[in-house]
């Protein structure tokens, strides 16, 4: 577990640890830079640097928590990669269950999400588990349609980096979206009117909307306000906890 600084979660919870590029959104991968870090730090957890690994002496961290966390699932891998079991996917999703904890998962791999969900869940989804995929440009929007039929309770969208525009975007049964520039070296331009696009869409659509940053290589600079103002909408915590009986 450890503090984060994403504007939209409180804690990291790493129950396994690197991945590898499917996309042009992974282009830039601060998590695989930052295992590098760790791993020459001499991080135990980061002896294997980016190769996907499982910790299963991390799954009892949840349980240690004493207040209720906003908890982002894997900050350092993805859960629905393929090199992960599905028994070890199962695990953490007890954890999640057992737990009175919010958890943010977000996936690139929408189609194992969905044969997950279809195949292993069975639809019974944990009420406090938020789901959401990465949509950084039109050629991978697909991964909405794959999470819109799963039965999470809350889905979001990720559209960070944003490195391209996402006109007439479908949000039917997307509860949230997330909008934020790439950061740190070699970081690619997000145009101002692909963000202000998608904040109108969602608009329209009576569906919550995140601003997390312009980016750029200094993102403090640059800042997060459209307009003199930030956006910080999100799903109910209250009411999601509710349902789940909490």
């Amino acid at each position: 577990m450890a503090e984060s600084s994403i504007e939209w979660t409180e804690l990291t919870w790493n129950p396994t640890t690197g991945c590898d590029k499917i996309s042009q959104g992974c282009k830039n991968c601060y998590a695989e830079r930052m295992a590098k870090r760790l791993h020459a730090m001499g991080v135990e957890k980061y002896e294997n640097i980016f190769k996907i690994t499982e910790h299963p002496d991390s799954l009892n961290e949840p349980y240690k928590w004493k207040k209720r966390k906003v908890v982002f699932v894997n900050s350092m891998s993805d859960l629905f990669h393929e090199e992960i079991s599905n028994e070890f996917i199962l695990k953490v999703f007890e954890v999640m269950k057992n737990t009175e904890h919010v958890y943010q998962i977000l996936t690139k791999r929408a189609e194992r999400l969905l044969d997950f969900d279809k195949n292993v869940l069975k639809g019974k989804w944990p009420h406090n588990v938020w789901m959401g995929v990465s949509v950084e440009d039109n050629k991978v929007i697909n991964r909405i349609d794959y999470l819109r039929k799963t039965k999470a309770r809350v889905k979001f969208l990720s559209c960070e980096p944003l490195i391209g525009p996402l006109p007439n975007l479908n949000l039917k049964k997307i509860d949230w979206v997330i909008v934020g520039g790439e950061s740190g070296p070699k970081s690619r331009i997000m145009e101002a009117d692909w963000a202000l696009d998608i904040m109108e869409q969602c608009k329209k659509a009576d569906v919550r909307f995140f601003f997390k940053q312009w980016g750029g290589a200094n993102k403090k600079k640059t800042g997060r306000l459209i307009n003199g103002k930030t956006y910080d909408d999100m799903p109910d915590l209250d009411g999601v906890l509710a349902d789940a009986g909490y």
